[in-house]
């Protein structure tokens, strides 16, 4: 099972770093952020200890080709201010390149928020958007996975069908993705709970199931349909622990990388005890206990 998390990217040891917090919370997969993802501050891909970090995987038995890429938040392809639009295109390129220097196959990107609130040329910049960097990118084999959003604020994104229309205007480019994330699914009003095998069809008649490629595992902290996006740990939200193990454990899903994002409690990371109840197949009431008494 390729199973992960986020894990951090900084220090002295960089990505190396980062495969050895994953393989602490005995992951198979991991998540990280090429910087922080607030700002535009990056370091170096020559301190990155890349060659040292490929060793330990392989000393590890860790497949390097499990591990997904996180594009910065304050990418938006939609911004109708032009500069700014050109900023996000170039930040974006930028980052394209560093998770080729990772090795890494798919980076996940939130497509863009409609500032003016015109939803329709927003996802029409976003499409036009992805061209151009697949364009400065050409000879790169990175894919940009879109994820699925929670329709907060001016979200695009919230449907199948708004990604499917990007995807579209994108000229259905073969280096366009998707990633699912249970939490923004539930909030965006998909009942994955009760009915996950009509979301799944829907998606892949909508989208098609050859473009999902990341699944982000995590329980929601609101009520379906909430368009909130406030996530949860495994089991203790609306969406509940078994309907997410179902999801987990789906035959169609067996190959795709899954990432959890659920929050730290009391500054301890859950990953462990959660890839180790997901293995299992058991919930663990005590986690947050446990955790909120860890020194």
């Amino acid at each position: 099972m390729k199973i992960g998390s986020h894990v951090g990217l900084s220090g002295p040891d960089m990505y190396l770093g980062a495969v050895k917090e994953a393989l602490s919370y005995g992951a198979t997969a991991m998540m990280v952020y090429t910087g922080a993802p607030q700002n535009t501050i990056r370091k170096s891909m020559d301190t990155f200890l890349i060659e040292e970090a490929y060793a330990h995987m392989e000393a590890n038995d860790f497949d390097k080709d499990n591990v997904v890429v996180h594009a910065p938040y304050i990418i938006n392809l939609a911004n109708p201010d032009e500069e700014k639009r050109a900023f996000a295109k170039s930040f974006l390129t930028k980052e394209v390149i560093r998770t080729h220097a990772l090795g890494v196959k798919d980076m996940v990107l939130h497509p863009g928020s409609a500032v003016g609130k015109d939803r329709e040329q927003a996802k029409k910049w976003i499409a036009e958007g992805l061209l151009e960097v697949f364009k400065n990118t050409k000879d790169l084999d990175v894919r940009i996975a879109l994820e699925t959003m929670a329709g907060k604020g001016n979200e695009v994104g919230k449907t199948f069908e708004e990604l499917h229309e990007i995807i579209t205007l994108a000229n259905h480019h073969p280096r366009i993705s998707i990633c699912l994330d249970t939490c923004h699914t539930h909030d965006a009003g998909y009942a994955i709970k009760k009915d996950f095998a009509s979301v799944k069809k829907a998606f892949d008649d909508i989208i098609g199931l050859d473009r999902l490629k990341v699944l982000h595992i995590n329980d929601s902290k609101n009520e379906l349909g909430a368009a909130k996006d406030r996530h949860e740990n495994l089991g203790f939200g609306f969406i509940g622990f078994e309907p997410l193990l179902d999801i987990i454990y789906d035959e169609d899903f067996k190959d795709i990388i899954k990432i959890l994002e659920t929050p730290y409690v009391d500054g301890h990371a859950p990953y462990k005890l959660e890839i180790e109840a997901i293995r299992n197949k058991t919930f663990n009431p005590n986690l947050k206990t446990i955790l909120e008494e860890a020194k």
